[in-house]
């Protein structure tokens, strides 16, 4: 099983490439599930349920969310009804959505994605561990694959989800920070793992943001306006391939054989 993770997708740039290369990247590399992040896709703060449709028609299977999936007040109406689109699940009991999907992919295999997001120096809402092993205990048993996307700003605790989770998910990836690691290994009990994905948009920027404003905010310390940037539109992505014909992980489910880390460019 192939699976595609297209990490934070950021403004009209980032839409911008998934548009253009993600069918030919399906067909070349053979993909059988993609799941992105899609809660900067609106302007670089949220996502609105046109954006939602319009990503999940292009060919993602789920999209992740976190600590701006509530910033489009119309989103909160449109998220209970699109279980493909998920928000951290580790919001307090309660708010709109899920965190978790289960799902079937187009080579047959029952997947789960599981959305969760971090405490430390973020919102203190609900314990990522805790809700972990609430949220993995609710997938059925027939599910092969479980992919977890850890939205989180340390690495220090996106590492500790990861081991945390080895042998448990057959994927554990981080985001959040949108600059990618290069840190892309498969933890002894077969669970791919990444710190940070990084980012699909521009990379001529901060984070995705025009950069004379945010160079502006750290000089004068006043409130800004901050607008998505503009050149060099990546797209960061890692590809796992699963062991389908190896022993399975202690929960019974597929064990990762690889992750790599790709980038695709706008031409």
């Amino acid at each position: 099983m192939r699976v595609l993770f297209i990490s934070d997708i950021v403004g009209s740039p980032g839409r911008q490439i998934v548009h253009d290369r993600l069918a030919d990247i399906v067909a070349q590399r053979q993909i059988d599930l993609v799941i992105a992040n899609g809660e900067n896709s609106a302007s670089g703060f949220g996502i609105t349920p046109r954006i939602a449709e319009e990503l999940l028609k292009l060919g993602i299977d789920v999209l992740t969310g976190g600590n701006h999936s509530w910033d489009r007040k119309e989103i909160l109406e449109f998220m209970p009804h699109e279980p493909r689109l998920l928000r951290p699940a580790n919001f307090p009991d309660g708010n709109p959505g899920s965190g978790l999907y289960v799902g079937t992919a187009k080579n047959g295999v029952k997947y789960a994605v599981l959305n969760l997001q971090g405490r430390v120096f973020m919102t203190p809402i609900d314990d990522p561990f805790r809700k972990a092993d609430s949220e993995l205990a609710k997938i059925p048993a027939d599910v092969a694959f479980v992919f977890v996307d850890m939205h989180a700003e340390t690495t220090s605790e996106k590492m500790a989800m990861g081991w945390y989770l080895d042998g448990l998910a057959t994927a554990v990836v981080g985001t959040h920070t949108h600059v990618a690691t290069a840190d892309e290994h498969v933890l002894p009990q077969g669970t791919a793992y990444i710190t940070d994905v990084g980012m699909t948009g521009p990379h001529g920027g901060v984070i995705g943001m025009d950069r004379n404003g945010i160079i502006a905010k750290f000089l004068n310390g006043l409130p800004a306006r901050f607008e998505v940037a503009s050149g060099d539109v990546q797209m960061n992505c890692v590809l796992v391939e699963t062991d389908d014909d190896g022993p399975r992980n202690v929960a019974g489910r597929l064990r990762a054989r690889s992750i790599e880390r790709i980038r695709f460019c706008l031409d």
